[in-house]
């Protein structure tokens, strides 16, 4: 009598689980139904793409690694978002997570689908030792530059940590703190923690002008975030400025009265 074959669906549920016996793969490669190849090529590609973004994570984890060798506990990254909208603060993160924190799939929040971010977000906040958030308004930054106000930004957020790091990673600037620190151009897709930061604060942001466009709807905020879109600058023509946009920025200045 010949042998039934497993169904497509119970195959696909099995090679989707989170543990897969590698001989059940091995014995699916010889599957010749076209419906259990295309599963598998599937599976394949996901197992790649997971193993990359494993190698990216330890990667990014060398910084931290190096200083957990020296004793090191609390290891703080700061990173900030919002430098170029034409609206809304400039907000800053400070987070420190745990060793071996695990949070596969960490990198730069400008790389990252908005689900993505949100997925990382909550995972961050789950798993932090210690997050802190630092705001410079647009008021903020009109009297002191964009510059020295994400610096601000960022002492605040250290400010707000409910531990004191040991160590600072900042993303390519250096704060006035007589906290040990480097700074790492480009280190939001060089360092988990400098990665975790800009994600807590690219989503916190993106949430404050969702709630900011609730208020002043005529410039997409809701979908730019405050960025020079063709809406926004289609509002800022039709409309004339809002109270939260940076009134030392261009176009924004020319429609200052």
């Amino acid at each position: 009598m010949k042998k039934m074959k497993e169904p497509i669906k119970t195959i696909k549920e099995r090679l989707f689980a989170e543990e897969v016996d590698p001989a059940y793969v091995a014995q699916l490669m010889a599957d010749e139904r076209s419906g259990v190849q295309k599963l598998i090529t599937k599976y394949q590609n996901q197992q790649r793409k997971q193993q990359q973004m494993q190698e990216k994570y330890a990667e990014m984890s060398v910084f931290e690694q190096e200083l957990y060798q020296k004793g090191l506990r609390f290891v703080a990254g700061l990173d900030e978002v919002g430098r170029g909208p034409l609206a809304g603060p400039v907000v800053a993160a400070a987070v420190v997570l745990p060793k071996n924190c695990g949070i596969i799939g960490l990198n730069d929040s400008k790389q990252l689908s908005a689900k993505k971010r949100e997925e990382l977000f909550v995972e961050i906040q789950n798993k932090a030792v210690a997050i802190g958030i630092g705001i410079a308004d647009h008021e903020e930054i009109d009297r002191v530059n964009i510059y020295q106000a994400s610096k601000n930004a960022m002492k605040r957020a250290l400010a707000d940590l409910s531990i004191t790091p040991e160590h600072l990673l900042v993303d390519a600037m250096t704060l006035d703190t007589d906290i040990p620190q480097t700074s790492l151009i480009k280190g939001d897709a060089r360092s988990i923690s400098i990665a975790a930061a800009s994600i807590m604060a690219k989503v916190f942001r993106d949430n404050l002008m969702k709630d900011y466009h609730g208020v002043f709807p005529h410039y997409g905020f809701d979908q730019n975030a405050g960025y020079g879109t063709k809406t926004h600058l289609e509002g800022l023509a039709a409309h004339g400025i809002c109270p939260i946009h940076r009134k030392t920025f261009a176009p924004v200045k020319q429609y200052v009265k």
